[in-house]
């Protein structure tokens, strides 16, 4: 009898970590995006979001090589509004080495700077991890941000060469009575 109140006195000074719900841990990989700087979207320019491009008025043809394969492409004052080139230039420079090239893109990067998104969250597990006494981990989508960003850009963002999400996996530790992120892989 005294076997088990002893038992019983140990268990109960022992506390236990609360539950890691998947919408806390929604909430703890997000504050640490939102904690980064917003930064803009590179979007992969390929044939068709070259034409999608021209459609928009977002660059006009400027220059035609006489390959008849490469060109260059200024941007216009909307282009400038909503996207910046990699070089820093106004010419978009389109070099593939053949035609059509399903692999070949410029990048471009949106104007309008965002946090990524942390999305669909799975089953929180418990984990072992290196100095962490309590620890536990779970798979997720990250997503860039296209809040903000031009329809027509979008659409350009959307097109096969590009992905805009990623899996990912984050672990947590229970540290000085809660749960923080520990990192995301």
């Amino acid at each position: 009898m005294l076997g088990f109140l002893g038992t019983g006195l140990l268990l109960s000074g022992c506390k236990s970590a609360p539950e890691l719900t998947k919408a806390n841990a929604l909430a703890l990989i997000q504050a640490n995006y939102d904690s980064k700087p917003a930064a803009g979207i590179p979007i992969a320019v390929d044939v068709q979001g070259l034409k999608d491009g021209v459609q928009a008025k977002y660059w006009e043809k400027a220059t035609v090589y006489p390959n008849r394969i490469w060109g260059d492409f200024t941007l216009s004052a909307e282009g400038k509004k909503v996207l910046k080139l990699s070089d820093g230039s106004g010419i978009l420079k389109w070099r593939p080495e053949h035609d059509p090239d399903p692999n070949y893109a410029v990048v471009v990067t949106t104007v309008v700077t965002n946090h990524l998104k942390a999305q669909e969250v799975q089953a929180v597990q418990d984990e072992m991890l290196p100095g962490v006494d309590t620890a536990k981990g779970t798979d997720f989508t990250e997503a860039q941000n296209l809040d903000g960003v031009p329809a027509p850009l979008a659409k350009i963002a959307h097109n096969a060469i590009n992905k805009l999400t990623s899996k990912r996996h984050a672990d947590f530790a229970f540290e000085n009575g809660a749960w923080t992120l520990h990192s995301i892989e």
